[in-house]
């Protein structure tokens, strides 16, 4: 079964504005609090280690693993997507999400702590995981890019809003518990807004569509158990698993994102450590610390959208004059900003890393803390619209950011800020020519895929 013309009022594309406007933000917010509770834990990691009786390398567990989580997530999420419907996935794993989130907060040992935060990552992650394909659902062509790029900013935002909160929290608290019960309070009042959501799935809505007429859906992947449970299997764990190690295109981009999760996270442990250090901030200057790096994701939005309107949008106009109105043009249009940004992030780390080790006046660090992040978000944006045009949604870029967080603050202590971040540039310059390679070589590439979706 299929959409029984363009204007189908069961398309979630066809939805009114304003079903739209809530579905977008409904999911945007509970991906916003999924990131939130992850890295709001980072200034509490000092408490938890006198409380606990740790050492800092156990005390970052609860986040390192929350990380690993998040990117294990989508294998909860993805089934139950395929089967439920996605609005039905929000509604069932984020109350779980929750519950650990509260094992979390009144844990009275390390390894709970540990474990809480892992298996409540594991049922927030969908949150995450599911929206960026929400927003396919409900977008055309003409609109997904500046959608998702305000989107794709999000969850990244919130991991560097979190610490930031966290440091307040901590100020006023002085408790390391309340890093956890803020997220809980925030989960479970954006959760009421699922509630008044539509589903967008169109798998789901043509079956149960075709449920209602009575007739058979032959080509549901979930006809019969053993149906599902090889769906499972087959596309949606070992085929992503596959595309991995087989296509070039997903395997050089995952490692490039994952790169960037990384770096993420791991000034997310370190920001504060070098203002104590280098410039001798108190609690509260370590809060305002994260101040740049949250500035810098904000302002990336903005050169996202204003590239989307202004170069995508006008070759994809001229694209569906020459081809036709339902011919799809090729993803490299996408890499602009990813090749923008692949230029300015090690200048921006370089320039960060050795104004810092210099001790120049704050504000410059902190700045280049923003120009860091915005190269990020354009490339973690450029990237990740490229894969979505070429293959659809993937999940296979964010375990380096459970990695970075255990050895980033020993590596800082050991070699200074300097030479530190000097070493992560060295790991940007090297995966630079990525998008520059898809850009030149990408039709090629594409053609010898398996997977891609394109043609």
């Amino acid at each position: 079964m299929d959409w029984n013309g363009p204007n189908n009022p069961d398309d979630p594309r066809n939805f009114p504005f304003g079903t739209k406007l809530l579905g977008i933000s409904s999911v945007t917010l509970l991906a916003f609090v999924s990131a939130f509770a992850g890295a709001i834990y980072a200034p509490a990691q000092e408490d938890v280690m006198k409380a606990m009786n740790c050492s800092s390398e156990v005390a970052m567990l609860p986040l390192s693993l929350n990380n690993l989580g998040m990117a294990f997530g989508p294998i909860v999420g993805a089934p139950l997507s395929e089967k439920y419907g996605r609005k039905t996935v929000y509604l069932a794993t984020t109350p779980i999400f929750i519950l650990f989130m509260v094992g979390a907060a009144v844990s009275q040992t390390i390894s709970g702590l540990i474990l809480c935060r892992f298996f409540g990552a594991i049922f927030g992650s969908p949150n995450i995981s599911n929206a960026s394909a929400t927003i396919l659902d409900y977008t055309y062509d003409t609109d997904r890019g500046s959608v998702l790029a305000v989107y794709y900013a999000i969850p990244t935002l919130a991991a560097t809003v979190a610490p930031l909160a966290g440091g307040f929290v901590m100020i006023r608290t002085e408790d390391w518990r309340w890093t956890q019960w803020v997220p809980i309070i925030l989960a479970g009042v954006l959760y009421c807004l699922a509630f008044f959501t539509k589903e967008t799935y169109k798998a789901v809505i043509l079956r149960r569509r075709a449920e209602q007429l009575g007739v058979k859906n032959s080509t549901s992947p979930e006809a019969t158990a053993g149906k599902g449970v090889r769906h499972f299997i087959v596309v949606l764990f070992l085929r992503p698993v596959h595309m991995l190690f087989t296509e070039p295109i997903v395997f050089l981009a995952s490692l490039y994102n994952g790169l960037l999760f990384g770096l993420l996270y791991a000034f997310v442990t370190s920001i504060s450590w070098v203002f104590v250090h280098y410039y001798g901030f108190g609690r509260t200057g370590q809060a305002l610390s994260y101040l740049g790096v949250t500035l810098g994701y904000m302002i990336a939005c903005l050169p996202q959208v204003l590239i989307d309107r202004f170069y995508f949008q006008s070759r994809l106009r001229a694209w569906k004059q020459t081809h036709g109105q339902d011919a799809r043009m090729p993803p490299e249009a996408r890499l602009v900003s990813a090749m923008i940004g692949s230029v300015l992030l090690p200048a921006a780390l370089l320039i960060l890393s050795w104004t810092a080790n210099f001790r120049v006046h704050w504000m410059v660090p902190i700045v280049f803390q923003g120009l860091l992040m915005f190269s990020c978000l354009l490339i973690y944006t450029g990237a990740g619209l490229f894969m979505l045009d070429t293959y659809g949604p993937l999940y296979v870029d964010i375990f380096l950011s459970c990695a970075f967080p255990l050895f980033t603050l020993q590596m800082f202590e050991a070699l200074g800020v300097g030479w530190a971040s000097t070493l992560l540039a060295l790991l940007t310059l090297l995966l630079a020519p990525i998008p520059w390679i898809f850009w030149v070589y990408g039709p090629r590439i594409r053609q010898a895929s398996r997977y891609e979706t394109t043609s």
